[in-house]
């Protein structure tokens, strides 16, 4: 485990339990996003292996329960990847359409939808390998398009 994975898999369930006490810390979620576009310009998912709170959640304590059954090919279809950014989306608009433009209503949103991913995280992470959601992420799937960006 990185040094870096350490320190950020603590903010997993800060944000993720905290958060229904808290709901601003749901902007950290915002945060990371830009922070973790903004980074894969230069550097293509080194967020996601390095920095990633939930990936480094799924290393340190997933993979201790995990099957490490093999990933189906489908996550990591191109169009499968769309479909899942898509549904991602489809949600987090659907919870902010609802927030009235209340700050810690829109808060709330982004830590639903950490909670509602990280279950998903959790359930392929045990039924086969443990990093299973990194494979289609959605984020993970921005930050490959980002880093495209620099190349051309």
């Amino acid at each position: 485990m990185k040094k870096s994975q350490f320190i950020m898999v603590w903010f997993l369930p800060l944000v993720v339990i905290g958060g229904f006490f808290y709901p601003a810390l749901g902007y950290f979620v915002i945060g990371s996003m830009v922070f973790m576009l903004a980074l894969s310009v230069s550097r293509p998912r080194h967020w996601c292996w390095n920095l990633c709170p939930r990936g480094a959640f799924l290393d340190l304590w997933l993979s201790r329960v995990s099957l490490k059954k093999p990933v189906p090919g489908i996550f990591a279809r191109q169009w499968f990847r769309w479909v899942i950014f898509v549904l991602a989306a489809g949600f987090l608009i659907s919870r902010l359409a609802r927030t009235g433009w209340d700050a810690a209503a829109i808060g709330l949103a982004f830590v639903m939808m950490c909670l509602v991913s990280t279950i998903i995280a959790i359930i392929l992470g045990i039924a086969t390998k443990p990093r299973a959601w990194c494979v289609m992420c959605p984020m993970g799937l921005l930050q490959e398009k980002a880093g495209k960006i620099k190349k051309k």
